[in-house]
């Protein structure tokens, strides 16, 4: 669809909204499930007699009834609850009320009620202790009684979770599980155009000639992505003008050239072998930023190539010209690159090795995300201070001009232009023990 006749995109807003919306939407609707799937909360009911047979006898305590001794009791704050069952506990057990202490668990999060005392009057004791057996205790209690020795037995109801609040965990448990499934599809579908971003930007880094991002999904991503892909499609115009106009330059200083060459013919031989000596350095100094040019700014075609076997072919071809060049063996290691750029970077990191040093050492490895190549060599290595610089067009470090020496100054500057179109990079240090290693990071 062209961008004229594009469908209206809904605001990345709207669609986040309306997706949180339906998730609690979704989450209500099972919270009120369940108030009417869930069953009627039965209390637990014991009676004070099943409590003071568990007092007497722990070993004949009815099931469902724990029995402990402790040192020390604290009784909770006055509750008419508590006092009623106490007296009523007492009179089954036959001793005085002062020796019971009857408490009842608070909630979670929950504080002890505090009830006023005044006014109330005590609680009548049970007419004999078959009536004080017959009284209900209902929910959770913990019931002591002072021994002869000062020590307390206490009886708890037995713990455990009653069937409706098994059945509530359950229910909020799968409320949960649905609620995150669709949650995580919510996020995948909204994490998914940052994450095609992500890869785009990875892509340009690697291969500024890389297809456009498709114009897809919310109208801020989909805006996102148009301005994204004009950004690309402005900096490759850049490039290609500035090559343009640097060959367009270099190719039309040919014309004086020969024009000067021609009009020293008739100049005293001392000054025309001079002169022609520099025309004839400018015209190869032409060609080599041409020749750079047009290498920086082909386009070549990225495909799956073993870097082992390029490395072997650009030793084999040192070695044939008489060079000291050898290559560390190891296993392949496979990389999407342009082959005939890689192998002009390479060859060109051996043969400044060869020059100046008289052979180079090549070493292959595979790191977390990245192929590293190092080329190593024995030579004078170079200073400090130009360790960057000499990656600069037409920087030589050897200072004599001379070509036969140090070049026109191109070759590394070419070299980290092919790296780091690949989104990889070139770095240069010294060895230990004399010389230099070019160390070459390229990602998987």
């Amino acid at each position: 669809m062209s961008k004229g006749t594009a469908a209206p995109r809904s605001p990345l807003f709207l669609r986040i909204f309306a997706r949180m919306l339906a998730c609690v939407v979704v989450v209500q609707l099972l919270n009120f499930g369940l108030l009417f799937a869930v069953q009627t909360p039965n209390p637990k009911l014991h009676t004070v007699g099943q409590i003071a047979q568990a007092m007497r006898d722990p070993v004949a305590a009815p099931d469902g009834f724990e029995v402990r001794r402790a040192e020390a009791v604290e009784p909770q704050p006055w509750n008419p609850r508590a006092e009623r069952t106490e007296v009523a506990l007492a009179t089954a057990l036959g001793v005085r009320p002062e020796r019971v202490i009857l408490r009842f668990p608070v909630g979670f999060l929950q504080r002890p009620q505090v009830y006023d005392r005044a006014g109330v009057p005590p609680a009548p004791a049970p007419a004999n202790a078959v009536a004080a057996q017959d009284v209900l205790v209902t929910g959770g209690f913990e019931a002591s009684l002072r021994m002869a020795d000062g020590s307390w037995r206490t009886v708890t109801a037995g713990a455990g979770l009653e069937p409706w609040r098994v059945f509530v965990v359950m229910w909020l448990v799968l409320s949960a599980l649905a609620a995150a499934v669709f949650a995580w599809a919510m996020a995948q579908r909204f994490a998914r155009p940052i994450g095609a971003f992500a890869r785009a930007a990875e892509r340009l880094g690697r291969d500024p000639r890389a297809p456009p991002i498709e114009l897809d999904g919310p109208a801020e991503i989909a805006e996102a992505a148009r301005a994204f892909n004009d950004m690309q499609a402005r900096l490759n115009r850049y490039v290609d003008d500035r090559a343009t106009m640097i060959a367009a330059v270099a190719h039309d200083l040919r014309t004086p050239l020969m024009r000067l060459g021609l009009r020293i013919e008739d100049a005293d031989p001392a000054i025309r072998a001079a002169c022609e000596c520099d025309i004839r350095e400018m015209q190869a100094m032409i060609s080599t930023v041409m020749a750079y040019v047009r290498d920086s700014s082909r386009i070549g075609v990225r495909r799956p190539l073993d870097l082992r076997s390029l490395a072997e072919t650009v030793v084999d071809d040192a070695a044939d010209r008489g060079a000291a060049v050898n290559l560390e063996t190891g296993d392949p290691l496979v990389i999407e690159a342009d082959p005939v750029a890689l192998k002009a970077m390479l060859a060109n990191l051996v043969g400044n090795a060869v020059k100046y040093a008289g052979g180079a050492e090549l070493v292959l490895e595979a790191r977390e995300h990245e192929a590293v190549i190092a080329v190593r060599d024995r030579g004078p290595g170079i200073p400090d201070e130009d360790m960057e610089r000499v990656f600069d067009p037409f920087f030589r470090g050897e200072r004599s001009r001379n070509r036969d020496t140090g070049g026109m100054g191109l070759g590394l500057a070419s070299a980290r232009a092919t790296a780091r179109a690949h989104g990889g990079d070139i770095i240069l240090h010294r060895r230990e023990g004399g010389g230099l290693c070019a160390t070459v990071k390229l990602p998987l």
